[in-house]
């Protein structure tokens, strides 16, 4: 039997942040769950049996106040060719009601390539058993990589299940593979998830570039790419010290970045907020300023100071996806920078 996600909370192996809790909901209907977004496994057969079974999981929900938004449906077992249809038809219902999606034991027993690549999801999990053959069986790496270069080309996370050992979480790391739960992720004695770190570059060429750009990372305030521009005011209004507002469209990707002072002067003006409240933010919007998350500080330096006129906007930092990992001021950088230049 597969290992369960209902185990472990969802980790990022380039932070070491919990990014979704295991829940699930009990008989009686409710939903045991944490504030931070949640997991949910869904077995193929429930979604194939039409709304009416779906409706406890919407339901459960509701009474915890909770939107499918904050969900990721995880869905487990496998589609016969004939039932296809009548699972494209479910995916589209969850997805329009707003759940993000998933499939588990890709690579093994779970989902077809083929059928994953057509539901283009969220996340795609890799078979328990098969991370469990990581590293040492070359094969086991083989089909891993080929889920990473899928799970690319149709914009998606990857997660690995059950990682109980170091050596699993590197090479898989090192694969490309970014989220991942088990044993060796579980939250120790003080409730923290301590992520192993990869071997640092102590080569003093490297050093002198400064650290990467997702060392410096600080979270984003984002809305989403269609707000207007009264709700970036609030965005701005609730906190002193932020800085910029990142538009984002729906799979977290920045559209549009908007910089404290230059989109406040905007509504200072006379008549500004008539001209301006209900209007898209995006009319008031720089295209955003983004770099990698493996940039070196140096050359995101350098990246900052092509535009004259932005030499002091926030970088967005992106995964290979091009998705919004939060931002990183250039005030910072130049620290980074100075600091190695000393060493």
């Amino acid at each position: 039997m597969p290992t369960s996600l209902l185990t472990s909370p969802l980790v990022d192996l380039d932070t070491g942040a919990v990014i979704a809790h295991p829940a699930a909901v009990d008989p009686a209907g409710g939903l045991r769950a944490s504030p931070l977004p949640m997991m949910l496994e869904l077995p193929v057969h429930v979604l194939l049996a039409g709304a009416g079974a779906l409706a406890p999981l919407h339901e459960a929900l509701r009474r915890a106040g909770r939107h499918p938004r904050e969900a990721i449906l995880l869905i487990t077992g496998t589609c016969q060719e004939q039932d296809r249809p009548l699972l494209r038809v479910g995916l589209g219902g969850l997805r329009t009601i707003g759940y993000l999606l998933g499939f588990a034991g890709v690579g093994s027993e779970g989902a077809s390539l083929e059928l994953v690549a057509e539901a283009a999801p969220y996340l795609l999990a890799l078979d328990p058993e098969l991370v469990a053959r990581i590293p040492a069986d070359h094969r086991a790496i083989a089909v891993a990589r080929s889920v990473v270069t899928l799970a690319r080309g149709v914009g998606a996370h990857v997660m690995a299940p059950g990682v109980e050992r170091e050596s699993q979480a590197a090479v898989v790391r090192g694969l490309g593979v970014r989220l991942a739960h088990g044993p060796l992720l579980a939250p120790g004695p003080d409730g923290r998830v301590r992520v192993p770190l990869p071997v640092a570059d102590l080569a003093p060429e490297t050093a002198m570039l400064g650290p990467r750009v997702q060392e410096l990372l600080i979270p984003a305030v984002t809305l989403p790419a269609e707000a207007k521009a009264e709700e970036a005011v609030r965005a701005f209004g609730s906190e002193p010290t932020v800085t910029s507002v990142i538009l984002v469209d729906e799979y977290q990707r920045p559209k549009g970045s908007l910089d404290r002072s230059r989109f406040l002067l905007s509504f200072a003006a006379r008549f500004g907020h008539a001209l301006h409240g209900q209007k898209p933010a995006q009319r008031l919007a720089d295209p955003p300023r983004t770099v990698p998350r493996t940039t070196p500080a140096v050359a995101a330096m350098h990246a900052a100071g092509r535009d004259a006129g932005r030499v002091y906007d926030d970088l967005v930092v992106t995964d290979e996806m091009n998705r919004c990992l939060g931002i990183v001021r250039v005030s910072d950088l130049i620290r980074e920078v100075t600091a190695a230049t000393r060493r």
